[in-house]
């Protein structure tokens, strides 16, 4: 499936709707004040307003769209839950344009605003819904017919395998899942799917089999004797972005938000792999930036004031840079202020303690303040960082931690942090005991992420600046 042209398709007709509804709105309006306006047309044309509504409220509108996260997922678009989504975010787009660009234009009466206003809601919302209904059911045309699949991994081996494979197979209506092959549990000599479906290895190297067969959904129907290693294979699925579904009787032993999907469908329980909503997430990064921008700007005699702080403190470099891993195992470098003395690990990777000989006086003032930090707002500027989420550590610790606490791989679904919930609740942690203890917070977050809690967050870290009680 060619994904990127599936995009194009709905991103220019998304744009025309967008063009051909501002060019209606516009000329409807100059009827309201001339009714011969058809007469000379040439006017309309004319008018600059009218050209730079052509080339800005179609970008005004594709942004917003890319923000709900309108292209993503991009086949797996349903006909009714978009025309909600396409409903509302009319709805919010065109309350904007009104007040932006309406409210203060000339106008005959009162009543007209509210003319203008649902003239220009439905021209918006039925010319661009039509054409992406048009698309959208091509789509799903193709896909129930099975001309468009999904790479599609089971995770079992025997008679609930069986069983989901068959009834899948089997459906008059295709759900477009393409099957290329199954990962055992446990093993054994004789695998039943195994006469239908290719053995791609067992549930330890599902990372390696999603990467190499691209596969995009895992369908979870292992026995009630493998129940014991669910804990582990979500473990597994969740640090990757393939869509989980899981056969009903594990209901109960699966945690999170879960769906039920496709009425003429094999019923099975969707576990979706989106942590926020879309529009969340393209907010939350839009505050980073702004944030960043704003605190390296506001911050700046800060930055002056530690950095000659940390100078005279000690010899050595001012700023240290470390390569920390980030989302999805990718390392970056994390620069902060130096708090320690220049050679603090020549016996090689060592945490820090409270009492911690290797921090200098000044740098234990700046570790309790936070102005250490205070560099990452330029990691976050870049992308490799969040204001909110885990703490990125090293790759020496990581492999540590994980042989204690596996679920600790679950944080590399998301960007790390320059504070945390579990730096908050927790603080630094002196050995990898603590960072697992840190961890179940961290994990909480992941549970839970919203735009609401990272500002509880972000005003529970200040006050910890604000009151010198950070550890």
């Amino acid at each position: 499936m060619n994904r990127r042209l599936q995009v194009t398709k709905y991103v220019l007709l998304d744009w025309l709707s967008a063009g051909l509804a501002w060019s209606l709105f516009y000329v409807i309006r100059k009827y309201s004040e001339d009714n011969t306006i058809f007469d000379h047309l040439d006017t309309v044309f004319d008018d600059t307003k009218f050209w730079i509504g052509i080339v800005f409220i179609p970008v005004f509108w594709l942004v917003l769209y890319l923000m709900i996260g309108s292209y993503r997922r991009i086949y797996r678009k349903a006909r009714l839950k978009e025309l909600g989504e396409t409903l509302i975010i009319t709805l919010i787009g065109v309350t904007i344009i009104f007040f932006v660009l309406i409210l203060d234009d000339f106008i005959v009466t009162y009543k007209s605003y509210y003319q203008s206003f649902a003239i220009l809601f439905f021209l918006q919302f039925g010319i661009t819904y039509f054409f992406r209904l048009v698309l959208t059911t091509v789509t799903v045309k193709k896909i129930h017919s099975g001309k468009l699949g999904f790479n599609t991994l089971i995770i079992g081996s025997n008679g609930n395998a069986m069983k989901v494979y068959n009834d899948i197979t089997n459906q008059e209506i295709s759900s477009g899942n393409h099957f290329i092959g199954f990962v055992n549990v446990h093993d054994r000599d004789d695998f039943k799917i195994g006469k239908f479906l290719p053995h791609l290895g067992a549930y330890k190297d599902l990372n390696a089999v999603i990467t190499d067969y691209k596969v995009e959904e895992v369908i979870i129907a292992i026995e009630r004797s493998e129940i014991n290693t669910i804990e582990r294979i979500i473990t597994e699925l969740e640090t990757t972005n393939v869509i989980i579904k899981v056969i009903p009787i594990m209901q109960d032993i699966i945690f999170g938000s879960v769906k039920t999907r496709g009425i003429f469908h094999t019923p099975l329980i969707e576990i979706s792999p989106d942590l926020m909503p879309a529009w969340q997430q393209s907010l939350k990064r839009i505050i980073d930036v702004l944030a960043s921008l704003i605190a390296m700007i506001l911050l700046i005699p800060l930055y002056i004031f530690t950095a000659v702080g940390v100078k005279l403190s000690s010899r050595g470099p001012i700023m240290f840079s470390q390569e920390r891993i980030g989302k999805h195992g990718k390392p970056f470098m994390m620069h902060k202020f130096r708090s320690m003395y220049s050679d603090a690990e020549k016996h090689g990777p060592q945490l820090s303690s409270d009492l911690d000989p290797r921090i200098t006086p000044f740098g234990r003032f700046i570790r309790k303040v936070r102005l250490d930090e205070i560099p990452q707002f330029y990691t976050v500027l870049k992308g490799d960082m969040s204001l909110v989420g885990p703490r990125p550590e090293r790759q020496f610790y990581i492999d540590q931690i994980v042989k204690k606490a596996p679920h600790y791989r679950l944080l590399m679904k998301i960007k790390p942090g320059i504070t945390s919930w579990g730096q908050v609740k927790f603080g630094y942690a002196s050995t990898v005991d603590e960072m697992v203890t840190r961890l179940q917070y961290d994990i909480l977050y992941l549970e839970n992420m919203s735009i609401a809690m990272d500002f509880k967050i972000l005003i529970y870290t200040v006050m910890i600046v604000l009151q010198g009680r950070g550890k």
